[in-house]
């Protein structure tokens, strides 16, 4: 599915580029890997070539679907339900680490509206950077542009 150079997307730690693609053997059987470097912090996956639908593993998101990403982003019509800070911490990062890049976006615009009614958790504004850094990532390089051009039009749409 992918090659050595393309671009992929590692549910939960953003883009990476498929370094390389190497036959080991474990546990007496070959097997071929995917070696994968994280942009963002250099961080080497190996990933079984045979279980990237298992671990999330995805093609980053095509231009023609960027729209729908800040379709979502400009939502406000958001449900933020009374519950606890921590259950909503955990809703969240199952939203982040399920890789989708519209969930992470969700994310996002659900941090984004309930920041402007009260202060965040701690670990609230953890996740709003995490799912910031992960969208930002993406898009930029979807776009192939820089990521400051993705944070202006991200910041533009949660001063309007």
């Amino acid at each position: 599915m992918f090659d050595v150079g393309d671009s992929a997307v590692y549910p939960g730690h953003g883009v990476g580029v498929i370094e390389a693609i190497e036959s080991k053997t474990i546990v007496g059987r070959e097997q071929l890997f995917y070696i994968l470097r994280i942009v963002d912090n250099g961080m080497t996956i190996m990933i079984p070539t045979g279980n990237i639908d298992v671990v999330g593993l995805r093609e980053v998101i095509p231009p023609v679907e960027i729209p729908r990403v800040f379709e979502i982003l400009k939502e406000r019509r958001v449900s933020l339900d009374s519950q606890t800070w921590n259950r909503r911490y955990r809703e969240y990062m199952e939203k982040i680490n399920g890789g989708s890049i519209f969930s992470i976006a969700e994310v996002l615009r659900d941090l984004q509206v309930l920041k402007m009614g009260k202060t965040l958790s701690f670990g609230e504004r953890k996740i709003l950077d995490t799912a910031k850094n992960l969208l930002v990532k993406e898009l930029a390089v979807a776009r192939d542009c820089r990521e400051a051009e993705i944070l202006i039009e991200i910041k533009k749409i949660f001063e309007s």
